[in-house]
């Protein structure tokens, strides 16, 4: 096998290297010539830099007898947390396909040959970066920009997987686009600029609260926080989240004194509880909280008395909520093709889209992060 030096993008093997295990000829001519890439944020071929071609049943115990030969020659990048999936070539067709090592049982289909696997993660990528096909993208932001984008990448996918698209590409083609629903924040001093009645669009007039002053408690002093609350305002019901409006915002303590007093002991509030403003209730008594002087948007665990980051701000809150329904609402339409058949490669989607609008939380150095591992929960059906 001949690796690159620096700068140079590509894992070649040699004839010797593929030995009797590809017989596919455009394979072959593709493992020696143009290569795989060394690096990306989608896939990583890394264990054929350290173990060569190596069959399934070298690799793991157990694998299904139709599996045996497939060859492992890289995984798929799914966000820290996530159990990886590894990718296996079908040396004589060409075939790329999904399994994980640890039940290696079945697997899903990923891609018809290396060339359309190698292109599907360029586009993706060039997505990602507003660059190479959607660089006309590069400052668009909203709806029609997020639907276009969308249809651009489906169509290049079905273009290279001869119309059937497999689910991992799907979910790319579909929820990764949306990151282009929401602009950076300029003068609102937020993270984001959400396009103006994007909520009620998505949730319908009458079920997005606004707020007025006298719903504000003293120490809610971050004025855009305020503003977006009067202006924009939040969902009264969306998936895992409802809103307090039937009585002003109360502080955390607030909250605890009148509705918890009986149920648990103030001394476990944090300390600036005080600063802390109750917005509504996450599920599995988990309090959602945002910081009256900074705006940060954080997750009260009743049970662990603990606070976790959740959201940067209110209008990134606002696009989680928007994005959790906006997923459901995709999935409706696909005959819920996404949750049945991918939901881990959907949930993968999802929080690469979340991350790439709002890292808050989904970092990699992040212990536990609420919206994150609810995505994950394919037993609670969250997406």
């Amino acid at each position: 096998m001949s690796t690159t030096d620096a700068g140079v993008t590509a894992i070649t093997l040699t004839e010797d290297d593929l030995g009797p295990y590809v017989t596919h000829a455009p394979t072959r001519h593709w493992l020696t010539g143009p290569g795989l890439p060394s690096g990306g944020g989608l896939l990583t071929f890394e264990p054929l830099r350290t173990d060569g071609l190596r069959r399934l049943a070298e690799t793991t115990d157990g694998p299904a007898e139709d599996l045996r030969d497939r060859l492992v020659i890289g995984a798929l990048l799914h966000p820290v947390g996530m159990d990886p999936e590894s990718l296996l070539l079908d040396g004589g067709t060409g075939e790329i396909t999904t399994t994980y090592l640890f039940d290696a049982v079945d697997s899903r289909p990923f891609a018809p040959s290396l060339e359309a696997l190698v292109r599907f993660a360029a586009v993706t990528e060039e997505l990602t970066g507003l660059r190479g096909e959607f660089a006309a993208y590069a400052g668009r932001y909203g709806t029609k920009a997020a639907t276009e984008a969308s249809r651009r990448l489906l169509a290049l996918f079905e273009e290279g997987a001869g119309g059937e698209v497999p689910p991992y590409w799907k979910a790319a083609a579909l929820i990764r686009p949306l990151a282009l629903v929401a602009g950076p924040g300029t003068d609102c001093g937020l993270a984001l600029d959400l396009p103006a009645r994007l909520l009620d669009q998505e949730f319908g007039q009458g079920r997005v609260a606004r707020f007025e002053e006298v719903d504000f408690p003293g120490t809610l002093t971050h004025e855009p926080t305020r503003r977006f609350l009067r202006e924009t305002g939040l969902p009264e019901d969306a998936v895992l989240f409802h809103l307090d409006t039937e009585v002003p915002l109360p502080t955390l303590t607030e909250y605890f004194v009148s509705e918890r007093a009986d149920d648990y002991p103030l001394e476990h509030l944090p300390a600036h509880a005080d600063r802390l403003i109750r917005l509504g209730r996450l599920v599995e008594d988990n309090s959602l909280v945002v910081d009256g002087t900074t705006g940060a948007v954080l997750n009260f665990s009743e049970p662990e008395a603990s606070l976790y980051a959740l959201n940067t701000d209110v209008s990134t809150l606002a696009f989680t909520l928007w994005l959790l329904h906006h997923e459901r609402t995709i999935d409706d339409h696909l005959n819920h093709e996404l949750t049945t058949e991918a939901y881990d490669q959907l949930a993968a989607a999802m929080i690469h889209t979340l991350a790439s609008v709002d890292p808050t939380g989904t970092t990699t150095d992040a212990d536990w992060h609420y919206w994150t591992e609810l995505f994950q929960d394919e037993a609670g059906g969250v997406l």
